[in-house]
């Protein structure tokens, strides 16, 4: 199953058990845009870090949950140059008109041909399927 991942449901399951166990599966074909990649990044450099400061990290420091966590996006996760979707921003702009800055997700999903992971409600109604975690999980399921 091929899937264009957004930045932020990446990061939550990249920072849970199931979610790297979801990410690793050799099913899914996952890709994110370069900006939603750089955002992923930052993202999850922070909250591996809020997370060891919480004391929420069950062994080993944030920085290397943090290690750990970008190994696995960097084996599973293929972000793709902006060239790759840059002709369908007009489209994909019409299409996410509540959060214009999603377009280059909506944009690679439409290149690609594939549905998005996200979490995110602007994403529906885009004219691409969208599946969250539990949705996935369970379609992976049966």
């Amino acid at each position: 199953m091929r899937l264009v991942v957004d930045a932020n449901v990446l990061v939550g399951e990249l920072l849970r058990r199931r979610g790297r166990e979801l990410i690793a599966r050799p099913t899914l074909r996952l890709t994110i845009t370069e900006r939603a990649w750089d955002e992923a990044r930052h993202e999850l450099r922070r909250r591996a870090a809020d997370m060891a400061r919480h004391g929420r990290v069950q062994s080993g420091s944030g920085a290397e949950l943090f290690a750990a966590a970008l190994a696995l996006a960097e084996l599973h996760v293929a972000p793709a140059a902006a060239d790759a979707y840059a002709h369908l921003e007009t489209e994909a702009r019409r299409r996410i008109p509540r959060d214009p800055d999603d377009w280059p997700t909506v944009a690679l999903a439409l290149a690609l041909d594939a549905a998005i992971w996200t979490h995110d409600n602007d994403f529906l109604g885009c004219g691409v399927a969208t599946w969250t975690t539990d949705t996935l999980l369970a379609q992976l399921a049966s």
